[in-house]
């Protein structure tokens, strides 16, 4: 007869979140350490890989539902939040986690970034940022610097760059932070906690592309730590952010503003539904 400890289950470890496809990032693309850092947080969290979705967008960033064993989802240009909050709503028992970048998530998906926020359903969404577009030849993003200069947009874009976590905490998101790819344990701890933030968890990660930005390296001497414990005053938070430098890496905000859940309602009739289309 076996023992009690051979029929014990062995704890999860990151590899059984990977599927056999291998990335095609870029080498240095800082998505892989974003990666890393969520299988991570999985194997922490001892999460089934059946029981967590991923859902994303497009871009770089949103190609990484094909590289786990998870469910995935990659769907439409800016509607990964869209999908992912109807999922959720359908299957509150499941695990979903959105991921896309900062194109993705603040120029055409900006409307559903706003909305979802404002929700707070209890979904997690990962953007990782490189102020770039990255997939499609370095335009400059939402995140992009005024003066950025690159061939594809001589002397810059000229107009300011969207700030995401303000963004996120005016919209109404429960949960606000700030991570660095460069550190993916410390991506993992931030993740862990978004997780099982009882609402919608928002976490920028600064991600760099070598590719099209290679001075983001310098990311790695530049960004710091929160001198701060994470403020569950969202007056306080803004406070802080007219302040922020951009790279300050942490968990910002944590609300305790319950969040949306739909109204159980009876099972519908299907007959009785088809008879109002009867024409």
């Amino acid at each position: 007869m076996a023992s009690a400890t051979a029929l014990t289950r062995p704890a999860r470890v990151p590899k059984d979140y990977k599927s056999d496809l291998k990335p095609v990032w870029c080498p240095g693309c800082g998505h892989f350490g974003v990666q890393a850092a969520l299988f991570r947080t999985f194997a922490y969290l001892a999460l089934e890989p059946d029981q967590v979705a991923i859902i994303s967008g497009i871009g770089c960033s949103s190609r990484l539902p094909g590289y786990t064993q998870c469910y995935g989802f990659h769907g439409a240009h800016g509607r990964a939040l869209a999908v992912a909050t109807g999922l959720k709503l359908a299957r509150p028992e499941l695990t979903v986690v959105v991921v896309g970048g900062d194109g993705d998530g603040f120029s055409i998906g900006g409307n559903h970034f706003l909305h979802a926020c404002r929700r707070n359903v209890a979904l997690t969404y990962i953007v990782m940022d490189n102020a770039v577009y990255g997939m499609t030849k370095g335009q400059p993003s939402p995140t992009t610097e005024a003066s950025w200069d690159s061939k594809i947009a001589p002397g810059g874009p000229g107009v300011s760059p969207l700030q995401p976590l303000t963004l996120a905490l005016a919209a109404g998101a429960s949960f606000v932070a700030r991570g660095y790819a460069g550190d993916p344990n410390g991506v993992a701890r931030l993740l862990a906690e978004a997780i099982q933030h009882p609402g919608f968890a928002f976490v920028q990660v600064l991600s760099q592309c070598i590719t099209y930005r290679p001075e983001q390296q310098n990311w790695k001497q530049s960004v710091h730590g929160a001198s701060l414990e994470p403020t569950r005053d969202a007056a306080e938070a803004a406070r802080r952010l007219l302040q922020d430098d951009g790279l300050t890496t942490g968990v910002l905000y944590a609300g305790e503003r319950a969040p949306y859940r739909p109204a159980v309602a009876a099972p519908i009739d299907l007959s009785t539904l088809e008879e109002d289309f009867v024409l």
